[in-house]
């Protein structure tokens, strides 16, 4: 089996149905002789801000000369990219010859009867057989949506379990309250390994609390306010936190010196379960890590942010720091949401910062809410919104109305980030952007 094989056989298990549980899983690891069994885990889970720490966690421990490995969802370039060693996509090749062996043990699982495991079960027993084949140290492993029944959760040899920050979302999966979330994430823990939680809403700190003192877990929290000498920016940002002074991270995002000190705590921890890093590679870490998509900063004059905050308190979040690095800035938005997300809560907390507002719909993903759809929603609290048909012809709207010092903001799904982010590297690569040429015609 090759790239494009391998692809298309995940394609051909979408929409069979989702079985609630870890059987699947676990029938199939074992049909694979469970090679998650020879992995030391860092298993991370909650709401908003996964993906910054765990690229955090893993950028220091890969500078502190470990082989580590990710497993991230969802992806932004390449469906490669959820599955990582030492910040490398695992390689074609390697994905269609797994790709065969986790097939022919879904097929033998089918043969017998038995349901056919999701997308994310084949992707994830996949990705465990390619970190025991290289050989990780350790292996930074994100839950998909959950917590106790998300297929990650078949793991036993957990090291640390991390909690970012818990709210609401995927209700419909996971309940209706903050609490009956709480207690899917919080599911990760297993006996005896270390916890690292943020502060939570008192709700939800009850919890992870009970979980902890029931699996015998010792648990850290990550409290906000012990973080001091903040020094926010758009390219550098600044702090000290845990005998850490002067810390630098380059994501940008007011919320991201939290996500940063969460992984200094992390870490912290991590030494004392025999995986120390040395200061200077700490460092060396932190001010490495990338994470796409996160109030990433594309393009300058105008500035050109892309954030993937689709539910409530990413777009609290969202809010948060647009009116903390763009003050008396004109704001243009770009949003494309799915329809089951909060579109409506993302709508009330964004819309006023907004001077216009263009609306797409996400490409080549069934749930995506159509442009005219959302754009209609949003005519109802804001005047200024224009549903367009193409991501090529929202950069180019966007562009021709903003000046050289307002900001253009694409956000709602990470679905379209990795599309949109290309073709705005490409029309700046050709210097043809739509905005240039107004420009020009001004001076």
């Amino acid at each position: 089996m090759n790239e494009k094989q391998a692809l298309e056989y995940i394609d051909s298990i979408k929409g069979m149905g989702i079985v609630p549980g870890l059987d699947s899983i676990r029938e199939l690891c074992r049909r694979l002789d469970n090679p998650q069994n020879n992995l030391k885990f860092i298993h991370v889970a909650g709401t908003n801000g996964k993906g910054s720490v765990s690229s955090y966690i893993a950028s220091a421990l890969r500078s502190g000369g470990y082989r580590v490995g990710r497993y991230i969802s969802p992806v932004i370039f390449s469906y490669r990219e959820r599955i990582q060693v030492n910040d490398k996509n695992i390689s074609a090749a390697a994905l269609g010859r797994l790709m065969e062996q986790v097939k022919e043990a879904c097929d033998e699982m089918c043969s017998r009867g038995m349901p056919q495991p999701t997308p994310f079960e084949v992707e994830t027993a996949l990705g465990f057989l390619y970190f025991k084949e290289q050989k990780c140290d350790i292996v930074v492993l994100e839950t998909g949506m959950g917590g106790s029944f998300d297929a990650t959760n078949l793991v036993d040899t957990t090291v640390l379990a991390v909690l970012v920050s818990i709210s609401m979302d995927h209700m419909q999966f996971l309940g209706k309250t903050l609490k009956e979330i709480a207690t899917h994430k919080a599911g990760i823990m297993k006996p005896g390994c270390r916890v690292v939680s943020i502060l939570q809403e008192p709700e939800v700190m009850q919890v992870i609390e009970r979980k902890a003192e029931e699996v015998g877990c010792r648990l850290s929290v990550m409290k906000p306010d012990n973080i001091s000498h903040v020094k926010y920016g758009l390219s550098v940002q600044r702090f000290s936190y845990g005998g850490y002074r002067d810390l630098e991270i380059t994501l940008a995002g007011k919320y991201q010196i939290e996500n940063a000190a969460l992984a200094v705590e992390a870490l912290k921890v991590l030494e004392e379960c025999g995986f120390p890093v040395k200061e200077d590679k700490l460092r060396q870490g932190l001010a490495k890590t990338g994470w796409p998509g996160r109030f990433t900063v594309i393009g300058k004059k105008p500035y050109f942010i892309v954030d993937g905050a689709h539910n409530e308190d990413a777009a609290k979040r969202l809010a948060e720091s647009i009116r903390f690095y763009f003050t008396n800035k004109r704001i243009i938005y770009i949003m494309g949401v799915l329809k089951d997300k909060e579109h409506e809560k993302i709508i009330d907390l964004t819309h006023s910062l907004a001077d216009q507002i263009i609306t797409v719909t996400t490409p080549d993903n069934p749930r995506a809410m159509p442009a005219y759809e959302l754009a209609k929603e949003i005519a109802e609290v804001h005047p200024g919104v224009t549903a367009v048909d193409s991501l090529e012809e929202a950069v180019e709207m966007a562009e021709l109305l903003a000046g050289k010092d307002d900001c253009i903001i694409a956000f709602g799904s990470l679905s379209f980030m990795g599309r949109l982010m290309e073709i705005v590297q490409k029309t700046m690569e050709t210097g043809k952007t739509a905005g240039d040429n107004k420009r020009r015609k001004r001076n």
